[in-house]
This record gives structure tokens, sequence and C-alpha cells, in this order.
């Protein structure tokens, strides 16, 4: 209600709610496009063609891009407009690196507390992910893999630490997606989703750490892979490592 109360003097209630609700599709688009490659890291945003392309004025466009530049997607430079960001080496392996220590925090505490109905939504996930891999679409894939992870997180019930987890895939969004780019790397990707689920179900919380860990660990090698920047020869050790200390758990 507050945001009501809030509104332009020259707008109704109505025309208000009405705007935000635009903005916010048209936020929607802007971010599948920035995912999808569209638009280009660095790329300034070009509202006229938007805004033409959307079929909207330019006033959701920019508040759109102001949501989204608040979300670390987009760069707001003073006088020349927005950019689709791109981020450093050292940014992209910073997040990277905490998103996984945060993914497998949460696993860990999720295998202490999982139930067997939690267990079950999980398992048919991997189910539905398997059937996209034989497909090889990365378009499909991708949202269903975004579910997996949003449900473990979501699963082990701490919000403090989900809200972060959720903070960090929105600034890797672009970089998750294009290393998801062959039918191979989705197996890989895949498997590694059921492993975490495995250990989850043993209630093992070491392991269930080891796992989720390790998988991010290993997109960030993907990444690289794909030709997306950031120095991850280091995490590539970190990888293996991780991969030999779950081993020697089993």
């Amino acid at each position: 209600m507050s945001e009501i109360t809030n509104a332009p003097h020259n707008l109704s209630a109505i025309d208000f709610l009405r705007t935000r609700s635009l903005a916010n599709v048209v936020q929607a688009e802007i971010e599948r496009m920035i995912i999808d490659g569209e638009l280009k890291p660095n790329e300034r945003v070009n509202e006229n063609g938007l805004s033409q392309r959307l079929g909207v004025s330019r006033g959701p466009i920019r508040e759109a891009c102001s949501a989204l530049a608040a979300m670390g997607l987009i760069e707001i430079i003073p006088n020349r407009g927005f950019f689709i960001r791109a981020l450093t080496n050292d940014e992209a392996q910073d997040l990277s690196e905490a998103r996984a220590g945060v993914f497998g925090c949460m696993a860990m505490m999720l295998a202490e507390r999982v139930t067997d109905a939690q267990i079950a939504i999980l398992r048919a996930l991997l189910q539905r992910m398997d059937e996209i891999v034989e497909l090889g679409d990365v378009h499909i894939y991708y949202p269903v893999n975004l579910e997996f992870h949003k449900q473990i997180t979501h699963m082990a019930g701490n919000n403090r630490l989900e809200l972060i987890y959720q903070s960090f895939v929105r600034e890797l969004h672009i970089q998750r997606y294009r290393a998801l780019s062959s039918h191979d790397v989705l197996h890989i990707s895949n498997e590694e989703h059921r492993a975490i689920v495995d250990a989850l179900e043993a209630r093992d919380p070491v392991r269930s750490l080891i796992a989720a860990r390790t998988h991010i660990l290993n997109g960030i090698v993907r990444t690289r892979q794909a030709g997306q920047p950031g120095p991850v020869d280091q995490l590539e050790k970190q990888s293996r490592k991780s991969a030999d200390e779950k081993s020697s758990e089993v």
C-alpha cells in the first residue's frame, strides 16, 4: 500500500499499478534477452529500439532497467545511459566462489532435516532434466536447472542465506546459461545434480556439502570452457580437490 500512497500526483492508483505491472513485464523480457545473449555484455541499452520492439513507452523501459541495475545485470553510466553489465574476471571469480560456498552450506543444512517428500520433489526434477538432456536443448533445461537449485536453497530453511544465494544467481545468469551450451555438458551437469540428491537422501551433511560445492566449482570450469571470462585455473584445482575429498568420504 505504501507504493500506491506514494504514487505520482498526476497518476491515479489504478494507473500507477498498471504502470508498475507493465514495468515488471518489461523487466522480465529484458532479463530474458540478457540471459539468452540477445543483449551483450557492455552493450548500450537502446531504449528507443526496445520501446518499438516491446510496444511500450520509454518510461517502463527505464524503470525496468533501473530495477535490473539494482540486481546487478545492468550498469548505469551517468550521461551515457544503461549498459549490460560485464563482470570483471575478479568479480566473476569472487561471486562464483561465494555461490559455491553458500550452496554447499545450504545443502549441508538440508541434509540434516530433509524429508522423503522433499527428496521426491528433487528426484522428479532430476527425471525431468534427464528427459531434456536427450533433447539437448539448453533453453528448456536451464529453467528446470534453476528450479532444482531454488528448491534446495528453499528447502534448507534459512531465508537470509536463500536471499544471498539468489543475488549471486542473478549476477551470474549469463555465465551459467552459456556454460550449459552442449549436450555433453547438460549430461554432466545433471549427473552432478544426482550426486547431490543421493547425498541428501543418505542424510549425510558432509557428503552433501562436498557434492553441492563441487557442482558449482565444476560449473565455473565449464564457464571458462564456454569462452566466458574468469581466471579459473585455481578453481579447477579446487574442484579436483573437492572431488578427491568426496571420493575419500565414500
